[in-house]
């Protein structure tokens, strides 16, 4: 019996027993059992399956760490919104400043294109001019003739005309800073960068019986030209520069007037005036105001062309100060876009750990 018993434990050991007889059921190791009994696939591979989905699990929040990287590193719609709008701004704020300062450097050059033309001429071919503008001058009627025909007109563009450009001088006024080219006729495209000398006047070399008349812009957003006319008053002085001669005039009378009303822009017998005129009220442009001046001799320290425009404290500031802040703060405000909320050690460690 004994020698029966064993050999039955061999058979059974050998040709294997079934599972449920051997085996307790219900736990993970009769499944894995049942498998390899019945030729599925081995426990290892299922193992491997479900090691492999967990690090698939695994790989998809690298994925979405790229992407939030990547969107962390792009610069936003509204980023570019704001900064455009900054910049914008700031082209607009600092416009008029500019571009006054771009009007005052051409006018200067203006001027200094003339002076070397003049310097350039004989002095016959310079008294031969001032005579040519004194016999026009002669010619006048006492009173008011700003109405010219073609031919007087085309006579009077081609005295004192020595450039060609149609400029015939140049005014300055010291104490609100005007340095500007006056040039033949009052057109639109004269008046936006210069002083227009008014045809039917007298041409502005001095002498008995003239009376010189020039109009300026003023409140221009692109020039200042003739804004700060109306600080001046009874007293100051302004001067009036034709070829190489100077002449100087010292305002005593200021008039606010009509368009129409012409009456104070006569010549008057024996007297030697120049008005200066431009329009008021600031903004409105309804009237005008004549800012007349008579001879006086010529005072120490007249201001003379200057070969370059010097920047005024009230440009440059804004200029240079303004830019500057906007450029920094745009810098700024893309970095901290792009660089995003400041990670912990811990978050460091944890996709540290994630990338092995």
């Amino acid at each position: 019996m004994n020698e029966e018993t064993n050999k039955n434990e061999e058979i059974h050991t050998k040709e294997g027993v079934p599972v449920d007889e051997t085996l307790p059921t219900g736990g993970e190791s009769s499944i894995i059992g049942e498998s390899k009994a019945d030729g599925g696939e081995p426990a290892g591979k299922e193992s491997e399956i479900t090691s492999d989905s967990k690090k698939g699990k695994k790989k998809k929040p690298k994925k979405k760490a790229k992407k939030k990287a990547k969107k962390k590193g792009r610069v936003s719609v509204s980023t570019i919104i704001l900064v455009t709008i900054m910049l914008a701004g700031a082209g607009i704020f600092l416009y008029p400043s500019i571009s006054d300062w771009w009007n005052s450097m051409h006018a200067t050059q203006a001027i200094a294109g003339y002076v070397s033309a003049v310097e350039d001429m004989s002095q016959e071919e310079k008294e031969a001019a001032f005579e040519k503008a004194r016999a026009y001058n002669e010619s006048l009627p006492n009173g008011v003739n700003f109405n010219l025909s073609d031919e007087e007109y085309a006579e009077y563009e081609s005295i004192l005309d020595i450039t060609g450009t149609g400029i015939m001088g140049y005014v300055q006024i010291k104490s609100i800073g005007v340095n500007l080219p006056i040039y033949h006729g009052v057109d639109e495209g004269i008046l936006q960068i210069a002083v227009g000398h008014i045809p039917g006047s007298s041409f502005p070399v001095g002498g008995e019986r003239t009376h010189s008349v020039m109009s300026g812009h003023r409140g221009l957003p692109s020039a200042k030209l003739f804004s700060d006319l109306d600080k001046l008053g009874e007293g100051d002085t302004f001067t009036i520069t034709v070829l190489d001669q100077t002449v100087t005039y010292m305002v005593d009378q200021i008039r606010i007037v009509l368009p129409e009303e012409t009456d104070e822009l006569g010549i008057v017998e024996g007297e030697d005036y120049c008005t200066l005129t431009t329009c008021t009220p600031y903004g409105i442009n309804s009237h005008r105001i004549l800012m007349r001046g008579h001879r006086i001799d010529n005072l120490d320290g007249i201001a003379l062309p200057a070969e370059a425009v010097q920047i005024p404290t009230y440009i440059v500031i804004p200029a240079v100060g303004i830019p500057i802040l906007f450029i920094v703060l745009a810098v700024m405000l893309i970095y901290y876009r792009r660089r995003g909320p400041k990670r912990s050690t811990q978050e460091m460690l944890d996709e540290l750990r994630k990338q092995r």
